[in-house]
């Protein structure tokens, strides 16, 4: 008698247990139950409808590769702990509102890969606690505005795959825990910044796949604790706004896959530790693009169709451990790229059609050596070392061939020979060396021209200095400078402009002031800089004055003619006027005109 107490407390606690052991009353007969996990598994088993009989205890049920049509509130009315929802590809075209409503501790709700058109108001009524929601693969063309505000505590939403259109200003209110959120291959135009607003505990947003042209200013406002975002596959993106990443503290971005020429501006990013900028067209990384990013830990330009790296690229990317170059059009990657490069660990420049001379020699005699990754980068040039990884160049192979040459100038000439005022002139300079050098050119004004500076002479990629409008002050001594990293070669050569007549010269006074001679600029530093000088000579202000006096005296000599021409018709005109006319009455009794005043005459004389 002392244990039938004990004994009958056990039968009633393993009595549910029981009941879910057995297959015939507890566990709908075409899917197979879990005891240990409280799990159902009705997968892909044709089922039209939810099937009958799941137990009530039930935490998860798989319901997914099946051919379920809609949803009712009816379908779990019974089951009140149900944590895990899979309804995953079926035919589902329609949640009814308030299907979840008996399932207050669901977590995870799965509806991807089905037919919804649209998620009604209430359609999610009840899930206070959902933490995962996957509508992904779908037929959405609209979210509604609070579609949902439930969901308090979700932190990650799937809208992958949809037909979207159109996402309401107020479609994400109440998301406030939302972590991560995907937006992918949808029909999108904008990237709905007002939706977006709401969510201020975002983290990770993830841009895949859409039709966007551009991006506006202040875009991702209103996401104070996002590190993570990735524009991934956008073909019609062809620029990166200065301003579309203010007021984020990102440590993760990714713009891979997009048509973007340049690269966008990312040293107000503090907090950067990955950078990709795969799979687009930059050709050149500029000198400074990362000043600054000292938090900065791998870049990423793969196949990128780039060109060159120029000097101090990296500059303030002190941290900087792992850079990824692969399948460009690389020739070379001087040290000068690096502010430092003892943090750099693992460099990845394979399949690059490197130039092995001593710009590269740095990477061949550093200790330790740099990782290379799987794609080994090989030689293209000199013919002794082509094919070669950089890994088997060791000495003496160094020292014989991984060399440079001074730059020699081999020939200089002028076209025209004769240059006029006002018309196109060129200097050309051919030099050789190894690597090929770069040409810039210095005027009897001591300016430098390069390449990168604009204005009325410019620097062509053959070396060849143009004069867009040749002008009598551009006459003199022009330096031709090649360089290359083994040195410096100069040869100088004499330009003289045929001066114009006045004449002539006016078809030219009224030339912008961009084309002057004084006037270029030149990128220092990956910055601006602009030299004008207004030039007021004798001739000019000769011209002016004599233009000037001529319209004065034209303008007299035009009046003494109109007086001419009334002096001489004097006396056969009159030269005054009667009118007469009669005054209008007053209307009172204080007027002073009585009704038979007469008309009055008035004589004018005529000048």
């Amino acid at each position: 008698m002392l244990f039938s107490p004990l004994f009958c407390a056990l039968g009633l606690s393993l009595l549910p247990l029981f009941l879910f052991q057995c297959p015939a009353h507890a566990c709908p007969a075409r899917c197979e139950c879990s005891v240990p996990t409280r799990s159902v598994s009705c997968y892909r088993r044709r089922l039209a409808q939810v099937p009958e009989g799941i137990p009530i205890e039930t935490r998860a049920l798989d319901l997914s590769k099946n051919r379920l049509r809609i949803v009712t509130p009816q379908n779990f009315s019974s089951l009140l702990l149900l944590e895990e929802l899979d309804l995953s590809n079926n035919l589902l075209s329609s949640v009814e509102p308030g299907s979840f409503r008996a399932q207050p501790q669901l977590r995870s709700l799965r509806l991807r890969s089905n037919q919804l058109t649209l998620l009604p108001r209430g359609a999610l009524a009840g899930l206070s606690d959902l933490t995962l929601l996957d509508v992904s693969q779908n037929r959405l063309v609209i979210l509604l505005d609070y579609g949902f505000e439930e969901q308090r505590r979700l932190r990650v939403l799937e809208l992958s795959d949809n037909e979207l259109v159109f996402i309401a200003p107020r479609a994400f209110s109440g998301l406030a825990s939302l972590r991560s959120l995907t937006l992918q291959r949808c029909n999108l135009s904008t990237v709905p910044t007002h939706a977006l607003a709401h969510l201020h505990g975002l983290t990770s947003l993830r841009l895949r796949d859409l039709g966007i042209v551009e991006l506006q200013a202040h875009t991702f406002k209103g996401l104070p604790r996002l590190k993570h975002l990735e524009v991934d596959r956008w073909p019609l993106l062809d620029r990166f706004p200065t301003a579309a990443l203010q007021g984020l503290n990102l440590s993760t971005l990714s713009i891979t896959h997009t048509n973007l020429t340049s690269v966008p501006v990312v040293t107000h990013l503090l907090y950067l530790t990955h950078l990709n900028l795969s799979y687009s067209h930059i050709r050149v990384l500029p000198a400074g693009w990362l000043r600054g990013m000292d938090r900065l830990e791998v870049v990423r330009v793969r196949q990128s169709n780039l060109l060159s790296v120029e000097p101090q690229a990296f500059q303030g990317a002190s941290s900087l451990r792992l850079l990824d170059l692969c399948y460009n059009r690389l020739s070379t990657l001087e040290r000068s790229v690096f502010h430092a490069s003892e943090a750099l660990q693992t460099l990845l420049i394979g399949q690059n059609p490197l130039v092995c001379d001593c710009r590269l020699r740095w990477l061949l005699v550093r200790t330790p050596p740099l990782l290379y990754g799987d794609v080994q980068p090989e030689c293209s040039a000199p013919a002794p070392l082509a094919g070669k990884p950089l890994r088997d160049l060791v000495e003496p192979k160094i020292s014989r061939y991984v060399i440079c040459t001074k730059p020699r100038v081999v020939s200089m000439a002028t076209y025209p020979a004769q240059a006029e005022e006002g018309q196109r002139a060129w200097l050309y300079c051919s030099a050789d060396g190894a690597p090929p050098p770069s040409v810039s050119w210095l005027t009897p004004h001591r300016r430098h021209i390069t390449t990168k500076s604009t204005g009325r002479m410019v620097v062509h990629t053959n070396g060849s200095l143009e004069f867009r409008m040749a002008e009598p002050q551009d006459s003199g001594m022009y330096v031709c400078v090649a360089s290359n990293p083994a040195g410096n070669a100069t040869l100088s050569i004499t330009v003289a402009v045929k001066s114009s007549g006045i004449r002539d010269r006016a078809l030219y006074a009224n030339r912008s002031f961009l084309f002057d001679s004084d006037y270029n600029s030149s990128l220092i530093n990956g910055t601006e800089e602009y030299t004008i000088r207004v030039v007021l000579d004798f001739t000019t202000i000769l011209v002016s004055t004599a233009m000037g006096c001529l319209s004065f005296l034209g303008v007299v000599l035009f009046c003494f003619l109109l007086l001419f021409a009334w002096s001489r018709g004097k006396g056969k005109h009159r030269g005054s006027v009667d009118i007469q006319y009669v005054p209008r009455k007053r209307k009172g009794a204080n007027s002073e005109l009585t009704e038979t005043s007469g008309p009055r005459r008035v004589n004018m004389k005529m000048i």
